[in-house]
């Protein structure tokens, strides 16, 4: 069960969406969702360019100044999405007690916003992220500290999200430890589900495996509602295949595996996943 949902607030334009997606995942749970704004250690950036020489000290003061004005503008930005989102939502902001139901607060940190993430996350039971900010890449580092360093399941925001995330949760399977990870962590909004189906693509033209039967049988215990759809390449890749599926099916949310070797950027974030993340319109719940 989430009851503890973590979210960062960046101040960009883009927070709406992954706000609005944490809200979903936190809704059927009566959770306490925590924001968590990280804004730039501009002594951090004075050592750094004291160290490699930059400038004078006009300059490196005209670069404090600029830094400490956008990070004032940022915090204040994420401060009034925060505010109207609770305002909007019915959020109670005033310090709630556990186990009294949907309520919301804001932590303000100064430093890397990939070493907040993990560190906060771990203490939370799920964490809610953006694909994009203002219409760049969300950084990856965020990505992999909540993926890589927190133990806790990562729930990557569409640009749109879905009116709910229960109506139908499809599971991209392979019979890795990875994918039975998420699987387990997605097991709130499983059990919640109007309906779950399992989604495997096989090997070159072969149908998907058996183990997909498996995991039907034991989600059954789950949801009832439980069905296998096994899926074809017939030459294409396995993204096209298995979104087109998911299209198809009309799913609110995609559970899948977090895979790492040594290189991360190019494994977790550079093949398979990152294509996910490229082409996917809903939410994808992942878990490492």
């Amino acid at each position: 069960m989430f009851k503890h949902v973590l979210v960062p607030a960046t101040g960009s334009e883009a927070d709406a969406a992954v706000f609005a997606t944490a809200l979903l995942a936190a809704k059927p749970f009566g959770a306490h969702i925590e924001f968590l704004h990280a804004k730039i250690d501009v002594t951090e950036v004075v050592v750094a360019m004291s160290a490699g020489g930059v400038g004078g000290g006009g300059a490196v003061q005209g670069v404090v100044d600029k830094l400490e004005e956008d990070a004032k503008l940022q915090e204040q930005k994420a401060w009034s999405a925060f505010t109207g989102f609770c305002a909007a939502n019915n959020l109670s902001t005033s310090g709630s007690a556990p186990g009294s139901g949907l309520c919301a607060d804001m932590i303000v940190e100064t430093g890397n916003e990939a070493q907040w993430v993990a560190e906060y996350g771990r203490f939370a039971d799920l964490l809610v992220v953006g694909r994009t900010r203002d219409g760049q890449d969300v950084a990856m580092d965020v990505l992999e500290a909540g993926l890589m360093d927190t133990g806790k399941p990562l729930l990557i925001a569409p640009k749109v999200p879905p009116g709910s995330l229960l109506d139908t949760v499809v599971i991209a399977w392979k019979d890795t430890p990875e994918s039975a990870r998420a699987v387990a962590a997605a097991m709130p909004l499983i059990d919640r589900a109007a309906r779950v189906v399992i989604l495997s693509v096989g090997e070159g033209d072969e149908p998907a495996d058996e183990t997909c039967i498996r995991l039907r049988n034991a989600l059954r215990w789950h949801n009832v509602n439980t069905s296998v759809k096994p899926l074809t390449r017939a030459g294409r890749a396995p993204v096209e295949v298995l979104l087109e599926a998911a299209g198809e099916l009309g799913a609110t949310l995609l559970v899948m595996g977090g895979y790492s070797h040594s290189r991360l950027r190019e494994v977790v974030f550079g093949g398979f996943t990152q294509r996910i993340l490229n082409a996917a319109d809903l939410p994808v719940l992942m878990a490492h």
